[in-house]
């Protein structure tokens, strides 16, 4: 079943529009292109179910907060969170929709994904630039038997202010403190490594890295598994290198306390527990308190709430990770009563 709709995903212009002509332009969004893949299938069973389409735009989750900021959408989707000042400075609400997490791919010949493993901080190294082959000391010293090659690494990162890349920095910030204090966080950075390529989008970051031998780049895990790229076991917080897939994913989100940040912004990186994938994220949605075109802000709620009720089996089926009931119950009490509607 994933496998069939990943494939499906392959012919589509991820970057694009969701098609207008499967999906009637009724309800507007834009935004984190992490999250697009589920959004697509929870759009086209809920197309089935309603009548009502979604017309949602894949450009980076920048692009998303702009948009929603510009009021051309009914809903901007991010996967870096909002600080809760900028959200009641711009009148708005924010909420996690889904959890899925970031994989480091590789183009190496020869390897199976999940074949290598790689920790943090050697992660850290290949990202700075530091580690500039494949074959470095500190890598082979995890791979044992492995014959890597003495290959250049090329890095290929986000060309676009992107969620996914606030996710990958927020994760390479906490576990190398020379990236902390040389690179840091945010939606866009100064890559510093000298061999490195953007590409727009996670879909131009899996291209890249299809095409470009040698090279190592971060996509959501959906993208990985539709464009058959390779990706490596990374070692978490507890010492265990691990796969990721919904489960691991799922482990990492299990002990978050949604409710303990300003507009539950929260950030998953470098999770507790022996399962947890360590570079997981929530994606979040915007929406205004007080949106200038009420109708459309109710269909977003009601989109939404049809996908919390059906969509985790459709999520699942893609290695994303549905919010619990318990969650989704709180996000309706305490973040959609605040959006007037009436």
């Amino acid at each position: 079943m994933k496998r069939t709709f990943l494939k499906a995903l392959a012919v589509t212009a991820l970057g694009a529009v969701v098609s207008t002509t499967a999906f009637a332009a009724d309800i507007t969004g834009a935004g984190a292109s992490f999250p697009y893949p589920i959004y697509a299938k929870w759009a086209e069973a809920y197309k089935a179910a309603t009548g009502v389409g979604l017309n949602y735009q894949s450009i980076g989750s920048s692009g998303g907060v702009r948009q929603i900021r510009a009021k051309t959408v009914a809903f901007g989707a991010s996967d870096a969170p909002v600080k809760g000042e900028d959200l009641d400075k711009d009148g708005m609400v924010q909420f996690p929709a889904i959890i899925g997490g970031s994989v480091p791919v590789l183009n190496l010949e020869g390897f199976k994904p999940g074949e290598l493993r790689v920790t943090g901080p050697v992660l850290a190294d290949m990202f700075m630039g530091t580690i500039s082959k494949w074959n470095d000391p500190k890598f082979a010293a995890l791979n044992p038997g492995k014959k890597l090659p003495d290959q250049a690494i090329t890095v290929v990162h986000r060309a676009d202010g992107s969620g996914t890349t606030f996710n990958w920095t927020d994760y390479l910030s906490a576990v190398s403190k020379e990236w902390a204090d040389k690179v840091g966080k945010g939606n866009a950075v100064k890559w510093p490594a000298a061999t490195s390529v953007g590409g727009k989008g996670n879909e131009g970051v899996a291209a890249n890295v299809g095409r470009i031998k040698g090279s190592i780049g971060y996509v959501e895990y959906a993208y990985a598994k539709k464009n058959n790229l390779t990706h490596m076991q990374v070692q978490n917080q507890a010492g265990k290198f691990v796969n990721p897939d919904d489960s691991s994913f799922a482990a990492a989100a299990s002990g978050v306390d949604w409710f303990s940040a300003p507009g539950m912004g929260v950030s998953m990186v470098n999770a507790k527990g022996d399962s947890s994938w360590p570079i997981s994220t929530a994606s979040f949605i915007l929406m205004y308190k007080e949106p200038s075109d009420k109708a459309q802000s109710a269909e977003v709620l009601k989109f939404f709430d049809w996908a919390f009720k059906n969509g985790k089996t459709m999520a699942s089926e893609l290695d994303y990770v549905g919010l619990p009931d318990s969650l989704t119950n709180d996000i309706r009490s305490k973040v959609w009563s605040q959006i007037k509607n009436k």
